[in-house]
């Protein structure tokens, strides 16, 4: 059973940065999309940002572009998400995904390995 890795939540302040890390142990991680979805308290879980295998392509949620940065290392079967202006709203449990099919990933419907989930909590 493959399980993916996450780490890198906790308690920041508005404006502050954080950073998610996910792993896929194994030596199948070059062949899967990696991305990151998050749901906040009370509402629907939502896609954040994921990218392609070999990392050419991203794509991002409009809510977060710009202050979200999603990257991949297959040398170390790692996706970082760097979170820079962190907002209130942008408080959440945030979940690693695992696709090797890249629609089936960013529509979130057909994802085939997620995370335990992550706490990012920002504070005003």
């Amino acid at each position: 059973q493959v399980q993916l890795v996450e780490s890198g939540g906790g308690l920041v302040q508005a404006g502050g940065p954080l950073r998610l890390s996910c792993a896929l142990p194994g030596r199948t991680f070059a062949t899967y999309a990696m991305g990151w979805f998050r749901q906040a308290p009370g509402k629907e879980r939502e896609f954040v940002a994921a990218v392609s295998r070999g990392g050419a392509t991203t794509d991002y949620a409009d809510s977060v572009k710009g202050p979200f940065t999603l990257s991949r290392d297959d040398a170390k079967n790692t996706v970082l998400l760097q979170m820079n202006s962190l907002k209130p709203e942008d408080t959440a449990v945030y979940y690693c995904a695992a696709d090797q099919h890249w629609y089936a990933l960013v529509s979130g419907a057909g994802v085939t390995y997620w995370g335990k989930g992550a706490l990012v909590t920002v504070s005003s």
